[in-house]
């Protein structure tokens, strides 16, 4: 309840300037958890406000914090669309029926949904190839880990976290066979409690390399206590470094917000489907620190460099499925379609993906 008054208070008081600058273009962000969770709605929120700096004036952008995947959202999105708001990015995966609802009703209000897959005549959606980070992530895993025990703190079991940790668990083991993976799964994409809890029981297993597809910097502290060592996830989580936090994921959406945004204004916008990665610029690496071996990082940056030049991709075959039946042949590429519905571990990973 007190999630909802935030929102409600926030939507109003944001809500309530933009109503008197019609000739700005009002732009709307949805976000699931706090905009200072150090993780996932930071970065987003950072792209809000670079937004705001490259066009100035010309935009009156709002926001609303802690809106669960659900009804809320769909009530949130309604009377931002109420209001005049002219393009509304709604940032988390579980508002996808909700923004599809919403946008049926407003066809005049431009839509973008993160993560999500439907789309309709006003409605994009779009997303960054984390898997591509997650390799980079899971090379330098596999060679720094003493125990050969990495642990990964998997959020929503939806294809994007399925495939970050087959990503990490085939690059951890190129560089290591001796190397085990063990996933928690905490079923949220933000809660710092749950988060430490896991990140703690996989130190308990013997884990000594953290990985983690969760919002907070809870598993970094938990890290950081028990001598482990970690990586920043959506964002740089740079004040863990050099150690715990090795390297980060960081999502770069400002970029894209922009584009988007300036699409409306010039009357040019209209839907599509984007999926970039680091080549893009849509994925960063953040620095990996001088914990990391100087051979170490040299191999993690040119595998960096050879995705970006399109000379290497993180699934390429020959891989199997989890149950041995094979997948890719070697040389083979996962296409995309493949990758968006990934539904299944690869063969070395133990546990089930939970339903």
């Amino acid at each position: 309840m007190f999630k909802k008054i935030l929102a409600t208070t926030a939507l109003a008081v944001g809500l309530a300037g933009a109503a008197f600058a019609d000739d700005k273009t009002k732009v709307g962000f949805v976000y699931v958890g706090p905009i200072n969770d150090g993780g996932w709605t930071q970065g987003h929120d950072h792209g809000r406000q670079e937004l705001e700096k490259h066009f100035g004036d010309k935009v009156e952008t709002v926001f609303v914090e802690n809106v669960p995947e659900g009804p809320d959202a769909e009530r949130i999105m309604t009377q931002m669309a109420l209001t005049g708001t002219d393009i509304i990015f709604a940032t988390s995966f579980g508002f996808m029926d909700p923004t599809i609802n919403v946008a049926a009703k407003f066809p005049d209000v431009k839509f973008e949904h993160a993560t999500g897959y439907k789309q309709a005549d006003n409605v994009s959606v779009y997303s960054a190839r984390f898997y591509e980070g997650r390799a980079i992530q899971g090379t330098i895993a596999g060679r720094m880990t003493k125990s050969n025990i990495v642990g990964y703190i998997g959020s929503v079991p939806i294809p994007e976290v399925v495939r970050g940790i087959n990503s990490a668990y085939i690059h951890a083991k190129k560089v290591n066979p001796d190397v085990e993976f063990k996933v928690i799964w905490i079923y949220e994409w933000m809660n710092p409690a749950k988060e430490a809890d896991a990140a703690k029981a996989l130190l308990e297993q013997g884990a000594d390399v953290i990985l983690q597809h969760t919002d907070s910097t809870a598993p970094l502290a938990a890290a950081k206590e028990a001598g482990a060592i970690g990586f920043g996830q959506a964002s740089d989580m740079y004040d863990f470094a050099p150690n715990p936090r090795v390297s980060s994921i960081i999502d770069d959406w400002a970029p894209y917000y922009i584009e988007r945004t300036q699409a409306v204004m010039d009357g040019t916008w209209s839907s599509t489907n984007t999926w970039g990665g680091i080549a893009s610029g849509m994925v960063g690496i953040g620095e990996i620190t001088d914990a990391v071996p100087a051979d170490v990082k040299a191999e993690a940056l040119a595998m960096k460099d050879a995705i970006v030049a399109g000379t290497y991709h993180p699934f390429t075959g020959p891989l199997n499925k989890q149950d041995g039946t094979p997948w890719l042949a070697e040389g083979e590429v996962a296409d995309d379609g493949a990758l968006a519905g990934m539904s299944f571990y690869v063969e070395g990973l133990t546990g089930e993906i939970p339903q």
